[in-house]
């Protein structure tokens, strides 16, 4: 289901019936930084001989970097060695880190502070601890009660592993939690974990994102269903 504009619907199936937590992707979400990702990602890719489109790199977006690496240069035609990608990778955080330029979406701290009140939150990202930790401290501190990063799961996004880990860590039912994720790889990790994702399309057409349970048309958006959820009473 697509819902245009700043239209909401309300949870009431009995998939998430008595929400208590919610878990958020990272870049693309919370945060608008895919273009310095891709920009990192462009600038090894040419150091090793590989031409990759910023569509290309949305495409994989949520896939830790081990997976992203084989995927990306998989699609470029390029065959990489697997002694290399740690070389890549490391390459690519420095790049990324030296050079990129991140905010967070306008209205999404006040959005996170409002819901903490009434629910657990949890980030469920591909990115490396070391990045997620200065955006954390930077834009969110003290916002979230669950992290998972691309190096604290075997199979990253598309893999259900992340999704899984996080309900774990937050000890909730899996109907009692909801995912908010911006990229296909991303939708298609929550759901095989068997959670309710909704779907916001930052870099990506609402198309690719139809797998979702519910797809938003922007941030704004976002705040308002989000904001409906808070129980009435409270």
């Amino acid at each position: 289901m697509i819902v245009p504009d700043t239209s909401f619907i309300r949870i009431e199936t009995g998939s998430v019936s008595m929400l208590r937590s919610i878990i958020f992707d990272m870049d693309g979400v919370l945060v608008d930084s895919m273009p310095s990702h891709a920009d990192a990602w462009i600038a090894v890719s040419r150091e090793i001989g590989a031409e990759v489109s910023r569509e290309d790199i949305y495409e994989i977006e949520g896939a830790n970097h081990i997976l992203g690496i084989q995927w990306l240069f998989e699609k470029a035609g390029k065959e990489v060695q697997p002694h290399l990608y740690e070389e890549i990778k490391s390459k690519k955080v420095e790049f990324f880190s030296a050079n990129a330029s991140i905010a967070p979406f306008d209205g999404m701290l006040e959005c996170l502070r409002d819901l903490k009140k009434h629910f657990s939150l949890a980030v469920v990202t591909g990115s490396d601890r070391y990045t997620v930790k200065g955006i954390m401290d930077d834009f969110f501190p003290d916002v979230f009660d669950t992290i998972v990063c691309g190096e604290d799961v075997h199979y990253g996004k598309p893999f259900p592993e992340p999704y899984l880990k996080a309900v774990e860590l937050l000890g909730r039912a899996k109907d009692e939690c909801m995912v908010v994720e911006n990229a296909p790889m991303g939708v298609e990790s929550a759901k095989r974990a068997g959670l309710f994702c909704v779907g916001i399309p930052t870099y990506v057409p609402p198309s690719k994102l139809r797998a979702a349970d519910l797809v938003l048309h922007d941030h704004p958006a976002l705040y308002a269903y989000l904001n409906k959820l808070i129980p009435m009473n409270s």
